[in-house]
């Protein structure tokens, strides 16, 4: 046998060795990972560079939630019908919301606990927050859910929608500041009309049964006054023709407010500490602990309407009273 025949035997020796290994890798891997590889699908940026990956991979990631969320409200609207989404999911949404965060300063008041952040020392009696708990349940199946059936029509007309695609946040951002904005202005004044000694006397007076308010309290009221402050929180909405999907989050963040400002406690994590102009509890529960000719803070949700138009002087002599005592302590 000549050198060139071994040579080419050894080679040939190689090649086959070289091919075993191949196919016992691809044995493993296959035991591995025992998908067919046509079911593989090679990465999308796999033929792109290390930069353009890496940012292919963030922008893909930030879609993600948008994604998850249109397909939600894909299939929302692929099982019920508009009008079934604007009314009684929207009024199942809005109880769901408004017990699950009300309920929790019933129970605190009811236990003594937190009291130390309480607002007020006196409590409400068991029995007077079951009523009510009762009356709310009464007040919202008979007047706030014929009043989103029978609503339905003019939101269409103003431009309500629920099909995709959902609006684009920067949208959704600036209507719910408007319908915050003009909530409050509107309200400020319903407010204080309702101060007035006949509005109050006959309307209002039902709300201020409870001059030290929890969560619920809120919107516990005369169905007169239900209905003419509940203007307030829809004429926004009913200006821009929203998507449902912002309708609902501006419901959520009011009930999640007004339950906020009525809980009677002041924590150190409460809004007010942190946002500039937000009211809150503290401001709200003064309202309510003194007589009605007296009580100013008329506003819902920021403080410079009741500071503009000096509606908030005893509250603010007061709180500087309290303070003044404080540090003496």
């Amino acid at each position: 046998m000549t050198g060139e025949d071994i040579g080419h035997d050894d080679d040939t020796t190689s090649r086959g060795e070289r091919t075993r290994r191949s196919q016992t890798k691809q044995t493993l891997r296959t035991k591995k990972n025992p998908i067919p590889s046509f079911l593989h699908f090679p990465s999308p940026t796999s033929s792109l560079s290390p930069a353009a990956a890496s940012k292919a991979r963030t922008t893909t990631a930030m879609a993600a939630p948008a994604s998850a969320l249109d397909s939600a409200w894909q299939y929302l609207i692929g099982n019920f019908s508009e009008f079934q989404l604007a009314t009684v999911v929207t009024f199942l949404l809005h109880e769901t919301v408004f017990f699950l965060s009300g309920l929790p300063s019933l129970l605190f008041e009811r236990f003594g606990l937190f009291a130390k952040y309480k607002i007020q020392k006196k409590s409400n009696a068991p029995a007077y927050q079951n009523r009510c708990v009762l009356r709310l349940i009464l007040y919202h199946v008979c007047v706030n859910l014929p009043v989103m059936i029978f609503s339905y029509p003019a939101f269409k007309f103003m431009g309500l929608r629920s099909s995709l695609p959902l609006p684009h946040w920067t949208v959704v951002v600036s209507q719910i500041l408007f319908y915050f904005v003009l909530e409050d202005f509107i309200f400020y004044w319903g407010h204080r009309a309702l101060h007035t000694k006949w509005l109050y006397k006959h309307v209002h007076s039902v709300h201020h049964e409870y001059a030290t308010p929890f969560g619920l309290t809120s919107e516990y009221a005369h169905p007169a006054e239900i209905l003419f402050l509940g203007f307030a929180t829809i004429v926004g909405p009913a200006l821009t023709g929203p998507h449902l999907f912002t309708l609902w989050l501006w419901m959520v963040l009011r009930v999640l407010e007004t339950v906020e400002a009525h809980s009677g406690y002041h924590f150190p994590w409460s809004p007010s500490n942190f946002l500039p102009l937000y009211g809150g509890s503290d401001f709200h529960d003064y309202h309510h602990r003194v007589l009605y000719t007296k009580s100013g803070n008329y506003a819902s949700t920021f403080v410079y309407m009741d500071w503009l138009f000096g509606t908030d002087r005893d509250y603010r002599k007061t709180k500087a009273i309290e303070e003044k005592e404080a540090k003496n302590l």
